[in-house]
This record gives structure tokens, sequence and C-alpha cells, in this order.
């Protein structure tokens, strides 16, 4: 804990360090709270294909890097006034504590369901007694996520609400139905609005098979960028050179190549 904590202080006076006014990095010092917002996404999003990739080295890195988004905000906040590195901490900490009396205190519970009740139980005491309403919980959601995960969310507490479909029938009549829509609509703007309809019915085709959709797509999105690594392997000239025939038979061989892999 000790080389833990000694670790920690470096790394707060080396941010300090590349903050300073006094021969300080022109870029760290040049950054505000909103600058930093695409960053903290792209490092986010880093982290979690590392996770899904599942190499330790790879995981250490970004978690580090996600971590030194944390300590420049806290930084920034403490340079305006605003918060320090340790309210963040002590708030962290106070919130757990309290958030898990069946850990620090003496209630109990059964499994883990009920500690999620708990834990929304807590929470609507700490903001004066009033549960979050399902509107605010729907509202907050396409704030604060992705919209494909925002989209699962929004549908899943619906659905535990028995706002549901009755069975899978329905959701591909639904699905048929938003494809006609957006085959009719005639503007910009109406092919945007009937696409989404379009896209939120298929995430409740995902929801219903218990898939999650942003992995789903994310998954295929890794196909496609090694079927087409492989294309350029296999090409004896530039792809940018290629006919349309010519691709589409680079992108058969480059599927067997890689289903026989």
């Amino acid at each position: 804990m000790d080389a833990t904590l000694a670790a920690f202080g470096q790394l707060l006076a080396v941010v300090a360090q590349l903050r300073s006014p006094e021969g300080g990095c022109p870029w760290d010092r040049a950054q505000t709270p909103q600058t930093l917002i695409p960053y903290a996404i792209e490092e986010t999003y880093e982290l979690v294909d590392a996770l899904t990739r599942n190499v330790p080295a790879d995981i250490a890195e970004e978690l580090g890097d996600v971590l030194l988004q944390v300590v420049l905000h806290a930084q920034i906040a403490g340079e305006l006034g605003q918060f320090s590195l340790q309210t963040v901490i002590e708030g962290l900490t106070d919130k757990l504590v309290r958030r898990h009396p069946h850990v620090f205190g003496a209630e109990t519970v059964r499994d883990a369901a009920e500690v999620r009740q708990k834990w929304a139980e807590i929470k609507a005491r700490e903001q004066g007694g009033t549960a979050e309403t399902l509107s605010r919980k729907i509202e907050r959601y396409t704030r604060t996520l992705p919209p494909l995960t925002a989209a699962l969310k929004i549908s899943q507490k619906v659905a535990d609400h028995g706002f549901e479909w009755e069975n899978m029938a329905q959701i591909w009549h639904k699905v048929a139905e938003e494809v006609a829509e957006f085959q009719a609509a005639t503007t910009d703007a109406h092919r945007a609005e009937e696409l989404g309809d379009l896209l939120f019915s298929i995430v409740q085709v995902a929801r219903w098979h218990a898939i999650d959709p942003a992995i789903a797509l994310h998954q295929t999105n890794q196909k496609f960028a090694n079927r087409f690594r492989v294309m350029e392997q296999l090409s004896p000239k530039p792809i940018t050179a290629c006919t349309t025939s010519e691709l589409e038979s680079l992108w058969q061989q480059a599927k067997q190549v890689l289903s026989s892999s």
C-alpha cells in the first residue's frame, strides 16, 4: 500500500508540473474541462476495448490513461478553486460506505438484486426522499450514454414497468413497419427520423435475445476491419486502384481466409 500511495503521489506531482506556468507543458496548460471531454470518451472506449480483448498489459495501460483524465480534471478544478482530488476521493468513499450498509453496517441482503434495490432506495433518500421518476431516468440515459446503449437501457427500464411487447413476432412486425416508413421518407430530415426509429426497433430485437447491440456492432466493425486488412494483403495492387468486381472477389477471398484460420 505504501508503494501504491507513493506512486499515486508521484503521478499527482507530475500532473501538477505539466499544468504549472513555470516550466509546464503548453498543451496541458491550455486544457479545460470542456476540451478534455473527447479524450475522456476516447480513453474510456480504449479501456473497454482492452477489457474485451482481455490483455492484462493493455488493460493496465488504459486504466492509467483513464486515471490521468480523473487527475487532470481534479487538478484543473483545484486551480479554479472548485474542488480537489481529495474532495473527489472522500466523496466517493463516503458514498460507497453509505450505500453498502450490508457491508459497513448491520443490514443484511439476500442477493445482488436486493443490493441494487437497496442502493436505489438509499439514493432516493439522499435526494430528498423522492425516487427518480422513470421519465427522468430515460432523460438521463439519453444525455449520458452512447445512443445504442441508451436505447437498450431505456427499453429495459420501460419493459420492467410493463411497457413491453408480447412476443418476438410483434417486434419483427415493428421492424418491417419501420423499414417501410424509412423507404417512404422523402426528405433528409424524415429519413433521419425514420432511421432512428428503425435502429430503436432493432435494439428491441437485440434485447429480447439478450444481446448487447453496442457489443454486437463493435464485433461486426472488428470483423469488417479484419477482412479489409486481409483484402489489402491479398490484392496485387493498391485497394484504391481495384474495380468493384475485383474488390468483391477480394472480399470473398478474405472471408475464406479468415474462416479457415
